[in-house]
């Protein structure tokens, strides 16, 4: 939030809008800009300036202190940061009604996707009705149901920042998700594989030790990779392991969420048509190739701001 401040100097008194910005480290920096009169604060230009250098102070930081992106040009980055600024400011202005309908709309439609992509064969107006109406369909079975009645509160926890990148919740998770679906909880007592893909999971007996590892390493690393190269990092490893009997794609889907919106990020959605190209990409991961991956999930964030947010915001006029 913009407020005004006066100082004296050389015994006269200068007006200043003022913004401070909480950086990933916990410091504050400030932002002023000298204006004529109070009333200029709520000037649309003075709210463009702010929030382009909140963006920029964000960019600078993370040129500081994270590893490099691998991403597809220079300007991304402050692209990144520039949706980072205007998703906190959407949902500023929204009221609790508009906030709730907001969230609403994204569980649909990113249930919907979600699913869609391990196999899920009901449409978009389906999923509306299973989540608002919490009743059946008729000709779909009853997984089919389960998948997307148990996502609701899944999806509204994370927009709400509830969960955390930590075993406990990934098992809360994984449970809420798989609840009435006869789906083992907990970590996998026999061996699975990705379908698709080549790549060799994890062995049961190995799980344990290689998501405690790959927490600990996310962890670690939190203070050194952006929050969208974070969200990289854990995802391809995460699905790599494989770690539970079934749901890993939907929970990995959740936990790149979660590492995101945690860190003020809009959340992103992975459409169904997109199946292909997300599974490559995790392809290369596993071989040791994270560009296509971090420029997937890269364009997955921007398009779903540009198309979701952006969009309902626009409305909102």
């Amino acid at each position: 939030m913009t407020h005004i401040s006066k100082k004296r100097i050389r015994g006269k008194y200068y007006t200043y809008a003022v913004r401070s910005v909480r950086l990933p480290d916990g410091k504050v920096k400030k932002i002023s800009k000298l204006i004529k009169n109070p009333s200029e604060a709520k000037n649309p230009e003075l709210e463009t300036f702010f929030d382009e250098k909140e963006a920029e102070a964000f960019v600078k930081y993370a040129q500081k202190y994270y590893e490099p992106f691998k991403l597809p040009d220079k300007e991304a980055l402050r692209k990144i940061e520039k949706m980072r600024v205007h998703y906190r400011k959407i949902l500023s202005k929204l009221s609790s009604n508009q906030l709730k309908d907001l969230f609403d709309r994204f569980t649909v439609n990113f249930t919907y996707e979600s699913n869609a992509i391990e196999g899920n064969s009901l449409t978009l107006k389906d999923v509306a009705i299973v989540i608002h109406e919490n009743t059946t369909i008729k000709g779909k079975s009853l997984r089919e149901i389960y998948e997307t009645r148990n996502s609701r509160e899944v999806v509204e926890l994370i927009l709400r920042k509830r969960f955390n990148i930590r075993e406990k919740d990934i098992f809360k998770m994984h449970s809420m998700l798989v609840k009435d679906m006869d789906i083992p909880e907990g970590y996998k007592t026999l061996p699975n594989y990705i379908q698709g893909r080549q790549t060799i999971t994890t062995t049961p007996e190995e799980v344990p030790g290689e998501m405690k590892k790959l927490l600990e390493r996310t962890e670690e690393k939190a203070k050194k990779l952006h929050p969208l190269q974070l969200a990289v990092s854990f995802h391809g490893k995460f699905e790599g392991i494989h770690p539970f009997e079934d749901g890993n794609g939907r929970v990995g889907r959740f936990l790149i969420n979660i590492i995101l919106v945690n860190s003020s990020y809009p959340p992103l959605i992975i459409r169904k048509t997109q199946r292909v190209s997300y599974f490559n990409a995790l392809e290369d991961f596993d071989n040791g190739w994270t560009a296509a991956l971090e420029r997937f999930l890269y364009d997955r964030l921007k398009e779903t701001y540009e198309k979701f947010f952006r969009v309902y915001a626009k409305y909102l006029k």
